[in-house]
């Protein structure tokens, strides 16, 4: 964003929370996933052990449930950035980003990677 105003260009970051598309899909993860776990070393997976693949896909299902469907929260946030004659630096869509994200980004980085 900073490196863009020397040209003259304003840019908005927009920082979405959860929402329901098919990059959240919890069949979509699941398969890219497995996919991926079939290709690391019989090493590898015992490292990480059999809870961790159930554990990740139950908490995908999970996080798929608590994903919000009304997409419009992001697209007002893209319409705001693009024709407000004062657009803000940073947009934050669902109420999952503006109750965790933003607050942890004013967190040190060492505590913000505890919670």
């Amino acid at each position: 964003r900073l490196e863009m105003r020397h040209f003259g260009v304003k840019v908005s970051i927009i920082e979405p929370g959860y929402f329901k598309t098919a990059i959240t899909s919890a069949e979509n993860l699941e398969k890219c996933f497995l996919s991926t776990w079939e290709k690391v070393s019989d090493e590898t997976k015992a490292g990480y052990g059999e809870n961790y693949l159930k554990d990740f896909l139950a908490g995908a299902k999970k996080m798929h449930k608590r994903c919000n469907s009304n997409l419009s929260l992001v697209t007002g946030c893209m319409e705001h950035a693009l024709t407000s004659r004062y657009p803000r630096a940073r947009y934050s869509a669902g109420w999952d980003a503006k109750l965790l994200y933003i607050p942890l980004s004013y967190l040190p980085s060492s505590l913000a990677d505890v919670i």
